[in-house]
């Protein structure tokens, strides 16, 4: 395989890695009271989240707290759990797919609100739900190439603006099955904010190395998903027919060198319950070893899978073989391991 899909790391580990959940509660049933009438009308069956995507409820932000706030909050409380310093920060890197404006970059705010030293680089890095992948592996080869010593990683979604002018949308009468069905997605989505903290892996001894992955493109398919402030339209069947193949491509592409076949822990990105599942069955995971947090928090972008990994982070033992596998729309796919 031609250009730099296959990567290994030489000296970075995952220091500590935390995340933030929203407070409000939102069920799927109340979505569902919400477009009742609609539902009735175009003869959907009733509990339609959760029958089809598995999600019963996801969370929002309470009034007055912004995502970028709350990233934020998951960035600080990363760097308290892997003793790092704000001043010892080289970079930060917001991946966040919210944003309120174009311009100034969200991690502007951030890196202010951390109290970042001057000197620490501050971005924002896009990529769908992949970019918080993307930006492990970013902030990985710079601590490797010695350019900076340590890094925070950072994001933060809010899906509530989103998803109420999504459910306006929907309960006008005019709404049709094709309507419903080009925007079932946006409600599946979710709150929340995670971080995850990197630096030298020879300077701590009990930190978890990251080992290095692969990452595939499949981007004839860039139009299946395109979402903006108001809503998000996607082809559910196309993304994941075209989501599966790509992963399932890139895993056996991946197997002679890596032999990822027999992890202690794949940590997906969460999706839904169709999804999941067809991963699992496409590549003959374990399930047992793949954690599912998309039932109480939906779909929470490119927090979602550090949200997971930070919640299964207490149950991984020494020397556990972590792959994290994460898909965002475009399409991109990238896998990465981490030895714990």
């Amino acid at each position: 395989m031609a250009g730099n899909a296959t990567f290994r790391h030489g000296n970075a580990a995952l220091l500590a890695v935390s995340s933030v959940e929203a407070p409000r509660i939102v069920s799927s049933t109340d979505f569902d009271h919400s477009l009742a009438s609609t539902l009735q009308r175009l003869r959907f069956p009733p509990r339609l989240l959760e029958r089809v995507a598995g999600i019963t409820h996801r969370r929002w932000w309470a009034p007055g707290t912004s995502f970028d706030d709350a990233a934020a909050e998951a960035g600080s409380k990363a760097l308290a759990e892997a003793g790092v310093e704000a001043s010892e920060i080289g970079l930060l890197i917001n991946t966040s797919v919210t944003r309120r404006s174009l311009e100034p970059s969200v991690a502007v705010k951030i890196h202010h609100r951390m109290g970042l030293n001057s000197s620490a680089m501050n971005f924002d890095l896009a990529n769908a739900c992949l970019g918080f992948v993307n930006g492990m592996i970013l902030a990985a080869n710079m601590i490797d190439s010695g350019q900076i010593k340590y890094a925070v990683i950072v994001n933060g979604e809010d899906s509530q603006a989103t998803q109420e002018a999504t459910l306006a949308r929907l309960q006008r009468p005019d709404t049709t099955r094709e309507d419903f069905t080009r925007e079932f997605a946006t409600l599946t989505l979710g709150s929340g904010a995670a971080a995850a903290v990197l630096g030298p892996a020879d300077e701590h001894p009990g930190a978890h190395r990251l080992v290095g992955g692969v990452m595939r493109a499949g981007t004839e398919h860039h139009d299946l998903c395109v979402g903006g402030v108001d809503g998000m339209s996607t082809d559910t069947k196309g993304l994941l027919d075209g989501g599966l193949q790509l992963v399932v491509d890139a895993w056996h592409e991946a197997q002679p060198e890596w032999d990822w076949a027999s992890m202690d822990r794949y940590v997906t990105h969460q999706v839904s319950n169709a999804y999941t599942q067809a991963i699992i069955k496409a590549i003959d995971l374990d399930p047992g070893k793949v954690p599912i947090t998309f039932p109480h928090w939906g779909n929470v972008g490119p927090a979602s899978l550090p949200m997971t990994l930070a919640a299964e982070a207490q149950s991984l033992s020494s020397g556990d073989r972590v792959l994290c596998m994460g898909v965002g729309s475009g399409l991109n796919t990238g896998m990465v391991e981490i030895v714990w």
